[in-house]
């Protein structure tokens, strides 16, 4: 008797069900990418005991005739692909043929549709069983209604491993808010035990498209958020970012989306952090709802039964593209910047052909001068270090105070007939010798004095160190490092990388690399640890920045040191020189570790607190 035995149809199916229906917010998933598919504009969901009981999606899409109902039910049955050429560029969101025969076999599902051009509707059902789904006759307008009952009835063992009604539910209230996400253009609904919970309405311009981000992600969000939108190279990254200062504390408020469909991607999260690296507080996590568009023929999205990731042809092309995006939309955060930021007005909307093409945002219009250039900030800091040291302190009588407030209310009496008030204003005084208080057009900013400078500090020795094309130093012995044979490969490929950031690298054997020479700012480092690293780096993602990220820290800690130290008293002239040279310089609105360095409180606010108006 043969050993080997063909699965009936019923255990085939409920094998396939282990994969892709995981529990009720997977069997929802899967409906709305359906209905979606078919072309809806509106999708209603209906929802008992957390899915378990009754999962209803209803859509107004182009519906099935009598004779695609029973076979829509069938195992790899799909009307999206019909070759392999159709497989190697899918743009549908579902695509193969498992998810309703794996729903049916471990539920009792009923489908009712109506294609509009039959007199009447017909419904079709099936409950777990091996039999042919049964027909019959049904009233139902132009569209699909899928009505998945008691999931899991017929396996108590999966039903075993299903959380509670409230958290099945919120799993299912989280994939419906993905899909909305995805989908501006489209209409949602959620009926949760007979009880309206969202309905959202189709969001064609910006500002609608705003209003859905903030009802899913929060105002808040929207409010902290940089909306951008660039392309370059047959790629289109766009959406809303996070400011640093508005981090998480988990990984929750991350939402990417590759031609439509919500992914979790490794390379993504990598480029991600890397646009970040520089700008966020250690331990925390950036927020964003971001959206990719490329050619489908370059992106692989059957590579897992979820279809949860996806495998990029050019994975290196992916990375830099998304990484040079974000990582130039934060540097060109400014005070202005910011302040649009607050009120509600995204900014950064781009279309350019070459990410290093653009160039920093430069606000010294307002202080009368051209930006500023690496020369002009290697004088900044020999002048700010020599501030540093110096023991004179600010004259802080009473009659100098009047002085400054005189000083001040001229020149805002003339800006308003000249120019606008800069974006962080002029200095009115210092704050127990840490913090400076500036008027702006807005109202009061209050400045961390250190936290400005170093990010000041900070950036100019970047600039330096770079000017100077990285000053490599020769190891007097080269270090010999032994590796695998495929990290040989990938040292010896990007040899040319390494040599652009200051590292001689070679293949000396099959397992065998030798470094000849470092960055000399890298010297006391463990080099070989982080050569073992960027390697790594590039066989997971085809690119690093790790060399220049060690590079970074130490210039950061060079930057601290060289700092306006607490307690240190500032003359006007001096805190205004501070004000101008935080709305010339990138990332200004962060510390090197990721602090915010100034916060606006307007008028309203300070009316507010004294109950002005009232």
């Amino acid at each position: 008797m043969s050993v080997i035995k063909i699965l009936s149809p019923r255990l085939a199916n409920q094998i396939a069900a282990g994969e892709v229906v995981e529990r009720p917010a997977s069997v929802l998933k899967e409906l709305l990418e359906n209905a979606i598919d078919a072309g809806a504009t509106h999708l209603d969901v209906e929802v008992e005991a957390g899915g378990v009981k009754l999962l209803r999606v209803r859509d107004n899409g182009c519906g099935m005739d009598k004779d695609d109902l029973p076979l829509s039910l069938s195992r790899h049955a799909t009307s999206k692909i019909y070759a392999l050429d159709d497989l190697e560029a899918v743009a549908t969101l579902g695509f193969r043929g498992e998810a309703l025969a794996s729903i049916s076999s471990v539920s009792r599902l009923k489908i009712t549709s109506n294609n509009g051009q039959s007199d009447s509707a017909w419904c079709a059902q099936a409950e777990g069983r091996e039999m042919e789904a049964s027909l019959s006759p049904a009233a139902h307008p132009q569209g699909t209604s899928v009505e998945v009952r008691d999931l899991f009835f017929n396996t108590p063992a999966r039903r075993k491993f299903l959380r509670t009604e409230k958290t099945e539910y919120s799993r299912i209230d989280d994939t419906l808010k993905r899909l909305a996400l995805s989908r501006f253009e489209l209409g949602f609904s959620l009926k949760n035990n007979g009880r309206v919970i969202h309905n959202w309405r189709s969001a064609q311009s910006q500002a609608e498209k705003e209003r859905r981000v903030a009802q899913i992600c929060g105002p808040t969000f929207i409010e902290n958020a940089l909306a951008l939108d660039i392309a370059r190279t047959g790629l289109r990254l766009w959406g809303w970012v996070a400011l640093p200062t508005f981090s998480r504390s988990q990984a929750d408020l991350q939402h990417f989306y590759v031609n439509g469909r919500s992914i979790k991607d490794k390379l993504v999260t990598h480029a991600v952090r890397q646009a970040y690296q520089d700008v966020l507080y250690h331990g925390r996590h950036p927020a964003y709802v971001l959206y990719l568009e490329l050619d489908p023929a370059s992106v692989d999205v059957n590579v897992h039964p979820t279809k949860h990731e996806v495998r990029f042809r050019d994975t290196r092309l992916v990375h830099n593209f998304i990484f040079s995006s974000l990582h130039q939309v934060l540097a060109d955060v400014r005070p202005e910047t910011k302040n649009e930021a607050l009120d509600q007005q995204p900014m950064i909307n781009q279309q350019i052909e070459q990410v290093q093409e653009q160039r920093p945002i430069s606000f010294n219009q307002y202080a009368g001068r051209a930006p500023v250039r690496t020369t002009e900030v290697r004088e900044q800091i020999a002048s700010y270090s020599a501030l540093v040291n110096t023991n004179d302190v600010t004259d802080t009588s009473p009659a100098n105070r009047e002085t400054v407030v005189q000083s001040n209310a001229r020149i805002f009496s003339e800006l308003d007939k000249d120019e606008e008030v800069p974006p962080l204003g002029y200095a009115i005084a210092q704050l127990k010798g840490i913090y400076i208080l500036a008027e702006n057009s807005e109202g009061l900013v209050l400045v961390d004095m250190h936290a400005a400078h170093e990010r000041i500090t900070y950036e100019g020795l970047k600039d330096q160190f770079h000017e100077h094309c990285i000053l490599s130093q020769p190891l007097l012995v080269p270090l010999s490092i032994a590796v695998s044979e495929k990290e040989a490969d990938q040292a010896e490929e990007h040899k040319q990388v390494f040599q652009k950031v200051g590292v001689e690298i070679e293949r000396a054997g099959p397992e065998t690399i030798l470094v000849r020479q470092v960055p000399a700012i890298l010297h006391k480092s463990d080099v070989e640890q982080l050569i073992r690293d960027v390697l790594s780096d590039f066989i997971e993602y085809g690119n690093s920045r790790r060399i220049e990220e060690n590079m970074n820290e130490i210039l950061s800690t060079m930057a601290c040191h060289g700092s306006v130290r607490a307690n240190r008293r500032l003359t006007i002239p001096e805190m205004n020189s501070l004000l101008r040279d935080m709305e010339a310089t990138e990332r200004s609105g962060q510390c090197n570790h990721g602090r915010p360095t100034w916060t606006q409180m307007s008028l309203s606010e300070l009316d507010k607190l004294f109950l002005r108006g009232r």
